[in-house]
């Protein structure tokens, strides 16, 4: 499957690997993860998976961990707070720029479902995308709960998802903005008191 957009990176060693994995997943699934495929994709010997990760499953886990730190910083979640024209602009260049990152991570998640052992995995996902979204409230000032959070990050990722598979680039920049006054108003009322004062999103 062809997303028309550049490969990632292709790095050394590791990353190499990794970046391979992520787009073969992206494109075929992980019935497309063997160790000649990664190996080929990578342009390395497929000797090295052995030596660098020991299995396919321990490579695959390391590929969530490395998309995830990777799309949090290429998204800039934790600043998202401001969810303002920049932010939006910025989330949608991101995922543009580099699809197969978060198509990988979709792939993952729903072959969780089918196979137990990528469960955990999955979990330390969305637990990692909710603490960028926490992070980014708490340096805004606000003390969000964990409830919120993930209800923000869902929509943002469902956003994404929809841009992923849809496009329509300006529908979902338009939804990011009424994100924005939603979790404003949210604030309002939800945000408990923290030395005496509330920050709304502005």
């Amino acid at each position: 499957m062809s997303t028309g957009a550049e490969r990632l990176p292709y790095g050394e060693g590791r990353e190499a690997l990794m970046s391979a994995v992520v787009r073969i997943v992206a494109a075929k699934g992980l019935r497309g993860v063997t160790y000649r495929g990664v190996a080929a994709e990578a342009g390395v010997n497929h000797n090295l998976i052995s030596h660098h990760f020991g299995s396919l499953d321990a490579l695959l886990d390391a590929t969530m961990e490395w998309a995830v730190e990777r799309a949090i910083a290429t998204t800039e979640l934790d600043l998202f707070a401001e969810l303002d024209e920049r932010y939006a602009d910025a989330l949608i260049a991101s995922v543009s720029a580099e699809p197969e990152l978060h198509l990988f991570q979709l792939e993952m998640i729903l072959e969780a479902r089918r196979r137990p052992e990528l469960r955990e995995a999955s979990q330390r996902l969305y637990a990692s995308y909710v603490a960028s979204v926490h992070e980014g409230l708490r340096r805004r000032g606000i003390e969000a709960d964990e409830d919120l959070c993930r209800a923000v990050f869902a929509a943002l990722d469902g956003l994404m998802l929809q841009f992923l598979t849809q496009g329509n680039p300006a529908a979902i920049r338009s939804a990011v903005l009424q994100l924005r006054q939603m979790l404003s108003a949210t604030l309002e009322h939800h945000v408990p008191e923290q030395r005496g004062t509330r920050t709304p999103v502005e």
